[in-house]
């Protein structure tokens, strides 16, 4: 059983300035399932456990999904079996189905999340079902999960632009993730996943959710295609959010969207806060040392 169920428990109270931001980092998941490597699963839990003793304390590790659709992630269940895990972090799968829970359950993750869109095109192709059809299905697996007492965690992509739809309405957006608090999720991400998003953009869209999405479950993920990531990141903070998603070294992207390469990077929005006065309790050296780690792994594999 997760030592820490409840997500809000990361918030720490700060009476000189805003809330401490939350790293989500995605890059062992996130980043290593767009790339044509396949890295050994010693070379992943290493990589996983440098980041946690940077001072990061969400680590979404991988993926329970088909092996056959990403190769990438096939060794999530060996992945988990051989991390040592650290007091005060959250390890975390993305899982696609019933079948995916079951297996991160049995690996003994800390949290799950749950991947649906603002777009049916997209959603079709990335997950082969239509946001309706994806929501029907998480209302079964929420539940599950949270009788498991696992943190629940929701991606809602494609919520800006869609490189196959065209701009997507904020009060689509709205919708989704009414249904999703609903069923009782306990955290949001909403992301722009081909970093097309503007800070206007982001200031609109995050007004129009506030009046239903506490901003303690409030999570954006920026991808940093145009450049605009660590802006959008500012239009963000300007409206009390506080809960980031980022990628060491900006690995990755979605496989699935064409255009989304380049999360915002991890080590970028380490030395944005800085700049800002706001203290992640994040090591920003030993993020660059996990980075630098990867990537040595990543070319040696494509040499």
């Amino acid at each position: 059983m997760p030592s820490e169920p409840n997500i809000e428990s990361r918030e720490v109270e700060r009476k000189d300035g805003p809330p401490r931001v939350r790293i989500v980092e995605v890059g062992p998941r996130d980043g290593l399932q767009n790339i044509s490597a396949i890295l050994a699963t010693e070379d992943k839990i290493r990589f996983v456990d440098m980041l946690a003793q940077s001072g990061l304390h969400d680590i979404e590790v991988s993926s329970f999904v088909n092996p056959r659709r990403v190769p990438q992630l096939s060794d999530a269940d060996a992945v988990f079996a051989g991390l040592i895990k650290r007091n005060g972090v959250r390890y975390s799968a993305l899982v696609p189905n019933q079948r995916g829970l079951e297996r991160a359950i049995a690996a003994g993750v800390d949290g799950v999340a749950l991947f649906t869109a603002a777009s049916d095109a997209f959603a079709l192709r990335n997950i082969g079902r239509t946001i309706e059809q994806s929501l029907s299905d998480f209302r079964l697996l929420t539940p599950a999960a949270k009788s498991a007492g696992l943190i629940v965690r929701a991606y809602v992509s494609m919520a800006f632009v869609c490189p196959f739809e065209g701009r997507i309405a904020p009060d689509v957006v709205v919708r989704v993730v009414s249904q999703l608090l609903q069923m009782g999720v306990d955290e949001i991400s909403i992301g722009d996943t081909i970093g097309s998003a503007g800070p206007a953009d982001v200031t609109r869209l995050t007004g129009a959710l506030l009046p239903l999405l506490p901003v303690q479950r409030f999570a954006y993920h920026f991808h940093d295609t145009l450049g605009g990531a660590l802006a959008n990141v500012r239009a963000a903070l300007e409206s009390g959010i506080s809960i980031f998603d980022s990628s060491a070294g900006g690995l990755g992207g979605c496989p699935f969207a064409p255009g989304a390469p380049g999360n915002l990077a991890t080590e970028d929005l380490l030395e944005l806060l800085a700049d800002l006065g706001n203290d992640s309790g994040v090591d920003i050296d030993r993020v660059r040392s996990a980075t630098a780690f990867v990537r040595s792994r990543i070319v040696r594999k494509q040499e």
